[in-house]
């Protein structure tokens, strides 16, 4: 009689994927954590790249095409990825659009991009903070 294993095993570069830990130190959503993981979890891990098409991807992670295009566009924002369009030929012959083709960034890149982003975040939080000082010093002035 053959025993049931509940874990048998299973070969880790063709089971598993990895996801960088910085991922949730870059602010964000849940939805765009998910596309990101199921873009690399579909990319060449030679070249870097994939071509998922955004209903795909959405079944894949359980949301709609257009929702997936928002997270695709936060993603290209915050410099996780790339995307360059593709284009096919059909049997006839004619040129028609493909999936994008997206490149997985280096983690470090979106690591950069988000500090700077912070920084900024937080010299205009200054500058306001010392206008409303200045507006506040200008309205005690006059009364």
């Amino acid at each position: 009689m053959k025993k049931y294993n509940p874990y048998p095993k299973r070969d880790a570069m063709i089971n598993y994927f990895s996801l960088p830990n910085e991922i949730f130190d870059l602010d964000l959503s849940a939805g765009e954590i998910a596309v990101y993981a199921y873009l690399l979890r579909c990319e060449n891990r030679e070249t870097f790249q994939c071509y998922p098409s955004y209903s795909n991807i959405g079944e894949a992670v359980n949301i709609s095409a257009n929702t997936v295009k928002k997270y695709v566009r936060g993603l290209c924002e915050k410099c996780l990825i790339e995307t360059e369009p593709t284009t096919v030929c059909t049997k006839a012959g004619i040129k028609r659009n493909g999936n994008l083709r997206y490149t997985i960034r280096p983690i470090e890149e979106a690591i950069r991009y988000n500090f700077e982003a912070q920084v900024r975040r937080n010299e205009k939080m200054i500058q306001e903070q010392r206008m409303a000082e200045k507006v506040k010093k200008l309205f005690a002035k006059a009364q």
